[in-house]
């Protein structure tokens, strides 16, 4: 009871960011899906004093393990460890993440409401059908937001168009090359605390629940043997992945001057 106190506290504060700009909004399909593919990413933003907001297109319902109650709970807890301003969840019926015009717009409502800078999205080659069309959708929503004609309402007032200025796509289970790679080396243990949070959804010996594809013991150790090998290919200990269709500018000067510092 305590630790629910805590929760509903945490979130009442965190609900006060609501009617406040995101400077980064991250879209994935399922409750966790967030934190495995970039939960360090996340944390490094937000220690950094950015607002960072997750949306979860469902509640992940049809998950083996847990229930949708429990998950909820459990992405909570995960938010708050964290640091995230804001933690949604938009209710589409989890394997039935579908591309087409209602929850296309449900995610353009979204990006209009918090306004986000970057944004996030699963990449569009997966081997779950629902991270697939989750970045397809958050594509063409990420489009059409910025589209004046395109009308939507928020509490029956008129949202104004609102387009991020990219959108990055993060790494599940299928790989990709990617276009950058992020060191989380400072912010690894709180993205495995956050991960862990999802009790329900790992390994754990006591449970009597069905094994999983990342409930098997090895699954946790396959995850830190990923985030080091990207850590790898850019010198650091642990490095999350991301794609992009555009280029990325690179400051070359800011970059130096890192690359000085860290001589010194």
């Amino acid at each position: 009871m305590h630790l629910f106190k805590n929760l509903i506290k945490s979130f009442y504060n965190i609900s006060v960011v609501l009617l406040m700009n995101l400077d980064v909004l991250v879209f994935a399909a399922h409750p966790d899906d967030a934190e495995l593919s970039m939960g360090g990413t996340i944390f490094k933003l937000a220690k950094e004093n950015l607002k960072v907001g997750i949306v979860d297109l469902s509640k992940g319902e049809l998950g083996t393990r847990g229930t949708a109650e429990t998950r909820q709970k459990e992405a909570f807890q995960a938010a708050i460890i964290l640091k995230v301003a804001v933690r949604d969840n938009l209710h589409i019926p989890d394997g039935n993440i579908l591309n087409n015009q209602e929850n296309m717009t449900k995610i353009v409502m979204c990006i209009r409401k918090y306004k986000p800078k970057i944004i996030f999205a699963p990449y569009f080659n997966d081997r779950h059908p629902d991270h697939v069309n989750t970045g397809l959708i958050v594509k063409q929503a990420m489009f059409f937001s910025g589209v004046q004609k395109l009308k939507t309402f928020d509490h029956e007032k008129i949202q104004d168009a609102f387009r991020p200025k990219k959108l990055f796509y993060f790494m599940q289970t299928y790989s990709f090359e990617p276009s950058f790679i992020v060191d989380i080396t400072d912010s690894y243990e709180a993205k495995m605390k956050a991960i862990k949070a999802y009790s329900s959804q790992f390994y754990d010996p006591k449970s009597k629940e069905p094994e999983t594809f990342i409930s098997a013991p090895e699954y946790l150790t396959y995850l830190e043997s990923r985030n080091v090998f990207y850590g790898f290919k850019i010198g650091k200990k642990y490095g999350e992945p991301f794609f992009t269709e555009e280029g990325v500018e690179l400051d070359l000067v800011h970059t130096l001057s890192g690359l000085s510092a860290a001589k010194e």
